[in-house]
């Protein structure tokens, strides 16, 4: 078990950008599944863990739990619902890192997920055909975010040919297009919700693509914020500093020289004391030599 973790770790660090939120929302994606599970063997139901993390309609609601306005972004409601958001998102996330950065990608996912989100609460408490359903609505998924990243890298690159099975080469512009058509089509179904998040989603990637040409980033303060965010779970960040240590190098014949030349100062000073108490007579022959040598020096 430890090896696979390891192996998880060691996959998920070396991956592109794309690949790492693959790997993010599909561990969600478990460990709401493996939780739900586990609460029914016991006759619990998880509907009180899902609300929590999903973004509600209802703007009341929101204000008490504002931080599903991005954890919505990573959940899911079933298998099918994953797998294809996260097949688009590797298709068209590493279509995206030819022509932008990968901070660009990260930033993008955030705010095409951010922008989604304030387009369905907006048009959920707006428009009176939803108004009976406001109170009662939540929603989850990455599409919003991935189709911000699908209508940028269309703008960037819009006679971008790729290869689809069944209709061959398309160009990127027609498949953004066909995408949001049928989303504009589809805001009074079942899932009005998700589609109308994708329209917030592409008009995010649409800004973003078209803004970041006239030299405007506005993913730009979500990387800083995430940076900082990121910095505060870093290693180095809560290492403490060494204290700096003064090392000094010394000749270890200074020391023995300082200590000689102090010992005869010493010295010379013991006999000049008993040269004023005692006269020149009292002091040995050793002593006068040595108060002789002193005076030459």
């Amino acid at each position: 078990m430890a090896h696979i973790i390891s192996d998880i770790k060691k996959a998920f660090s070396k991956g592109n950008i794309f690949i790492q939120l693959i790997y993010i929302n599909s561990a969600v994606f478990l460990i709401v599944t493996l939780l739900s599970v586990f609460l029914k063997l016991f006759n619990r139901s998880a509907d009180g863990f899902w609300e929590f993390l999903a973004l509600p309609a209802s703007i009341a609601r929101l204000a008490g739990q504002p931080w599903s306005i991005i954890t919505y972004m990573f959940m899911h409601a079933g298998f099918l619902h994953i797998l294809f958001n996260m097949l688009w998102l590797y298709w068209f996330g590493s279509l995206f890192l030819y022509f932008f950065s990968a901070k660009h990608l990260r930033g993008l996912y955030v705010l095409g997920g951010i922008c989604g989100g304030v387009f369905y609460i907006l048009s959920y408490n707006v428009f009176p055909y939803f108004a009976p359903s406001v109170g009662i609505s939540t929603m989850v998924g990455a599409s919003a975010s991935v189709l911000a990243i699908v209508v940028a890298t269309a703008y960037r690159e819009p006679n971008y040919r790729i290869q689809l099975l069944l209709f061959g080469a398309i160009r990127l512009k027609y498949i953004a297009l066909i995408v949001v058509l049928s989303d504009l089509l589809f805001i009074t179904s079942e899932n009005a919700g998700g589609h109308i998040a994708h329209l917030g989603g592409a008009l995010a990637g649409l800004c973003f693509a078209a803004g970041l040409k006239r030299g405007i980033d506005a993913t730009s303060w979500i990387n800083k914020l995430l940076d900082l965010i990121l910095s505060l779970f870093s290693k180095k960040t809560w290492q403490r500093k060494p204290k700096m240590k003064v090392h000094y190098n010394h000749d270890p014949r200074d020391y023995d020289y300082n200590a000689k030349k102090k010992a005869q100062s010493d010295e010379v000073d013991r006999i000049l004391d008993k040269l004023k108490k005692s006269g020149y007579e009292s002091l040995s022959t050793e002593e006068k030599k040595s108060l002789f040598d002193a005076s030459k020096r």
